[in-house]
């Protein structure tokens, strides 16, 4: 009986591990992390959450605003942030900053419920998981 709960505990705490992202470096004073995935090393915010980037923006400009930021959260950067790297911070056209990396605006995906959901890559073949 006793085996049984501890293989249960241990299964257990290995699935728990299985979900838990593993980030390989932090950016932006910890706003910004990789993670490695199925798909390779990828961007996330600091609680996992994948980031992705936007065909239809130019280097330095987002161009989704309106239904598509809500479809679309940008990654907003807390006030007083700084460039870092790779990472620097476009001006949204309502003023609130935006990171981006290598001059590519990050948005979030509404469908992801989970660190680690990746289902908005190539959604409209226009959307792409941020990898480093």
């Amino acid at each position: 009986m006793n085996r049984l709960i501890v293989s249960a505990l241990l299964a257990a705490g290995l699935a728990t591990a299985a979900f838990t992202p593993a980030y390989a470096e932090d950016y932006a004073s910890g706003a910004i992390k990789t993670m490695d995935t199925a798909k390779g090393g990828i961007l996330t915010d600091a609680k996992g959450m994948a980031l992705y980037t936007f065909d239809k923006d130019a280097a330095g400009v987002s161009n989704c605003d309106g239904g598509c930021a809500v479809k679309w959260p940008p990654v907003t950067a807390a006030a007083g942030a700084k460039a870092d790297g790779d990472l620097s911070l476009v001006t949204r056209k309502d003023g609130s900053q935006q990171w981006a990396f290598k001059g590519k605006p990050l948005y979030f995906w509404m469908g992801d419920k989970k660190p680690g959901d990746v289902s908005g890559d190539g959604m409209g073949g226009v959307w792409h998981l941020a990898k480093e």
